[in-house]
């Protein structure tokens, strides 16, 4: 009789006495050794500590004046110029660059040649020849006017008593600062897709309510990171106020270092880590602000410092209970 196929005969199966297979255990896979990384961190942290203890133990840095200064009156009334200057200029920079830019990007050549020209030269011409220049502008025009183009004038004004330090500050910063928005902005609306434009125009919205609904809010995602480097070169650029009699903190630094000449460079570091607080907070702005402007772009929005942390415990905790485990 034919036996069913898969079935297992006495003179097939096992011996009684075989040994019963080995049994699987679990093996963790090692991480690959990079000594190179190990030997680059090694010196890294060694060149870091040595920075950190010349700080500490050079006696030349002062730091007990340092401290003296660093929330001075003095220092403070200069920083509040500094932030004025930057926040006056920062704005009508922007706005200006906002005009440039359309200007460049408009059908009418005589626009797009003023637009250009205006962003070639002021790109051109170093801030501190521009701050000069206005500084001195009383010797060329005395007075300013109003009235008819080649006309008679209306309204006549004293150059020298409107032009004060500070506005010339914001005006020569402004300017400069117009010139380098424009071709931010511009490559913001660039970067906007064209379908948007298409798509804008197909439902017979007028162009100016496509600018602002539409383009330029898409364009922002492209124009905050730009611009947001440009407004911490503004915030540096302020220190050349000192030139045009406008005290900042830069130039009130100045100041007290020629009355005070053993204190140079404990105000110098003052000066340094006041430049690094508002960098850092104007960082920290850019980051919400992209943040802000990614929803549309991305399903998740890219984690805030807080939850990048909480995220590192969590992980942390976790890997020392496998750690453990095991």
């Amino acid at each position: 009789m034919t036996e069913p196929p898969g079935a297992v005969t006495l003179a097939e199966a096992p011996p009684a006495d075989t040994p019963p297979p080995p049994r699987l255990t679990a093996q963790r896979v090692q991480p690959l050794r990079r000594p190179g990384r190990w030997i680059a961190t090694a010196v890294v942290l060694v060149l870091v500590a040595q920075f950190i203890h010349g700080l500490i133990s050079n006696p030349f840095y002062q730091w007990d004046r340092f401290g003296y200064w660093f929330l001075r009156p003095v220092i403070l009334d200069g920083l509040l110029i500094t932030l004025e200057v930057t926040a006056y200029s920062a704005v009508l920079g922007l706005l200006g660059g906002i005009l440039l830019a359309l200007a460049r990007l408009s059908r009418s050549p005589v626009l797009r040649a003023v637009s250009w020209t205006y962003v070639w030269a002021l790109r051109s011409i170093p801030l501190i020849v521009v701050l000069l220049f206005l500084y001195n502008f009383s010797a060329l025009y005395k007075t300013l006017s109003i009235g008819v183009p080649f006309g008679p004038a209306f309204f006549t004004f004293d150059e020298s008593r409107l032009a004060t330090d500070k506005a010339i500050a914001v005006i020569g910063l402004s300017l400069n600062e117009a010139a380098y928005a424009a071709e931010v902005v511009r490559g913001g609306i660039l970067s906007v897709d064209q379908g948007q434009h298409e798509a804008s125009s197909a439902l017979g919205l007028p162009k100016g309510y496509q600018f602002r609904r539409i383009v330029f809010p898409q364009a922002l995602r492209s124009i905050t990171p730009n611009y947001v480097n440009q407004l911490i070169g503004l915030v540096k650029s302020t220190s050349l106020v000192f030139y045009v009699s406008l005290l900042d903190l830069f130039g009130t630094a100045q100041t007290m270092g020629s009355t005070y000449p053993g204190d140079i460079v404990p105000l110098l570091l003052v000066v340094t880590v006041w430049y690094l607080i508002l960098t850092s907070l104007v960082s920290v702005v850019q980051f919400y602000v992209e943040r802000y402007y990614a929803r549309g772009a991305s399903r998740t929005l890219p984690p805030t410092p807080l939850q990048k942390l909480r995220t590192g415990l969590t992980d942390l905790r976790a890997r020392i209970r496998r750690e453990t485990a095991v």
